[in-house]
């Protein structure tokens, strides 16, 4: 998912706008409360409002046990919604962790705000109630069936369907194959 970035001047009577936050990788969550708590300390609650860090819920399966996660979205990067001035650019820009603002490479690189639709797509993305099953397969891959009136049988994917978790495998049942439709979560690869 790619995100539009509007190319729009900041003004000071502007409302609150998100920016996207460049950090290390694997430590989007600490530059979260690295921020947070600078701007109680410095009191910046008047100019930045909102710090994400974007995710999704998945299932995992490992080892045939299901186990359910959070994944980053966007590793290597946190969502601040905050009035954009000098003071709240250099509070957000000198947090540990953080590499810079996402900018447009012009206008000695100040940030650029997020159009409000693509930050409502990834807020809305990551409050998702079902989790999505993490599991690449791929035709022709062999794979264990561990549930339902399948269960201990072997086949081999004939069609995956990442969107909707579900696998059409083809099982051999009194030697011949036959397709059967699976949920994700009902296969382990072997």
């Amino acid at each position: 998912m790619a995100l539009e970035i509007e190319d729009t001047q900041p003004q000071a009577d502007e409302p609150p706008r998100w920016y996207v936050v460049h950090t290390y990788s694997g430590y989007e969550n600490k530059v979260r409360e690295n921020l947070l708590k600078r701007i109680e300390s410095m009191d910046a609650k008047d100019m930045i409002f909102d710090v994400v860090v974007p995710t999704q819920k998945e299932v995992e399966i490992k080892q045939g046990q299901r186990r359910d996660v959070e994944r980053k979205l966007f590793p290597g990067y946190v969502l601040v919604r905050m009035q954009q001035t000098d003071q709240s650019w250099f509070i957000v820009r000198n947090t540990p962790g953080v590499t810079g603002f996402v900018s447009s490479g012009r206008d000695d690189h100040q940030p650029v705000p997020l159009a409000d639709e693509e930050v409502d797509k990834v807020l809305k993305r990551g409050k998702e109630e079902t989790p999505q099953a993490r599991m690449v397969l791929r035709k022709g891959d062999r794979v264990k069936i561990i549930d339902g009136p399948f269960a201990e049988f072997y086949g081999t994917v004939d069609d995956a369907n990442q969107e909707r978790g579900r696998v059409r495998v083809m099982v051999s049942f009194f030697g011949r194959e036959t397709p059967v439709e699976l949920d994700f979560l009902q296969v382990e690869r072997i």
